[in-house]
C-alpha cells in the first residue's frame, strides 16, 4: 500500500468503491433522523456529526448498498475505507469498519498503514476498538511478522495506537502471545489516560476467559504497578 510523504495512504482507484460510495451517500442520508443524530453526537462527546441512524436501520441500509456487489480486493477495501473516512458523519465510518471486519481476510500486511491511518484519524473508541480487534488483530494473526509493528505501536505516543496494540489480541484466545500481552500491559501500566488504563484491564479480562489462573498470577505479582481501574477491569469476571 502506497503511503504519501505526510503519512496518509494513497486512495487506490476502485470501481467497486465508486459504486459503494454512490449508493451509500444516497441511502444513508435518506434515512437520517436529526433528533437521534443530536443525541448520538452528544453521547459520543461531540467527536463527529451523525446522521442519526439506529444500528438496525444502518445495517439494513448497508445490506442494500452491498446487494449484488462482488467481494473486494485489498485495494477495494482500502479505497472504500479511506473514502468513508473522508465523509463527515460517523455512520460512514461504521459502515467501513463493518466492511473491513467482514473482508479482513482479503487484506495483507500491506494494509496495516491504512488501518493505522483509520485508527488515528478522528479517533474514538467506537471505531478504534473494532479496528483493533477485528482488523489489526486479523492482519497480525495472518502475518505474524506484524507483531514487530505491534511492538512499536505499544510505545507510540498516540494513545489510540497504543490502545490498538493492547487490544489487537482480544479474539486470539488460546493463540494469545501471553508474553506480549503481559509485557504490553506492563509497558503502559503507568499511562495517565483512562482509555489506555481501561484497555489494559479489558485485554487481561478477555484473556482470563481462556486462562484465568495466568491472569491471577500475573496480577498477584504485578498488581502494584497498575491503576485500580485496570485491576478492577481485569478481575471483573474471575475475582481476586
Amino acid at each position: 500500500m502506497t503511503v504519501t510523504g505526510a503519512g496518509a495512504p494513497d486512495t487506490p482507484r476502485s470501481a467497486l468503491a465508486d459504486t459503494v460510495i454512490e449508493r451509500l451517500t444516497v441511502r444513508y442520508p435518506g434515512a437520517a433522523d436529526a433528533g437521534r443524530a443530536a443525541s448520538m453526537r452528544a453521547y459520543m462527546k461531540d467527536v463527529a456529526p451523525f446522521l442519526g441512524l439506529a444500528s438496525p436501520v444502518r445495517r439494513a441500509l448497508s445490506r442494500e448498498v452491498l446487494a449484488g456487489l462482488p467481494a473486494p480486493t485489498e485495494a477495494d477495501c482500502a479505497a472504500i475505507a479511506l473514502r468513508c473516512w473522508e465523509l463527515p458523519e460517523r455512520e460512514y465510518r461504521y459502515f467501513a469498519t463493518d466492511y473491513l471486519r467482514r473482508y479482513a481476510g482479503r487484506c495483507s500486511a500491506g494494509f496495516l498503514p491504512v488501518a493505522r491511518h483509520l485508527v488515528v484519524t478522528v479517533p474514538w473508541w467506537d471505531t478504534v476498538d473494532a479496528l483493533a480487534a477485528h482488523v489489526v488483530g486479523a492482519l497480525v494473526a495472518a502475518e505474524p511478522r506484524l507483531a514487530a509493528d505491534m511492538d512499536a505501536w505499544i510505545a507510540d505516543p498516540d494513545l489510540w495506537v497504543a490502545r490498538t496494540a493492547l487490544l489487537h489480541q482480544l479474539r486470539y484466545r488460546e493463540r494469545t502471545d501471553t508474553a506480549r500481552l503481559f509485557g504490553y500491559c506492563l509497558r503502559q501500566s503507568g499511562h495517565p489516560d483512562f482509555f489506555v488504563r481501561k484497555a489494559i484491564g479489558w485485554s487481561l479480562r478477555e484473556y482470563a476467559k481462556t486462562d484465568p489462573e495466568a491472569v491471577r498470577t500475573f496480577l498477584a505479582r504485578e498488581r502494584g504497578r497498575f491503576a485500580p481501574l485496570s485491576v478492577r477491569e481485569a478481575l471483573k469476571n474471575i475475582g481476586p
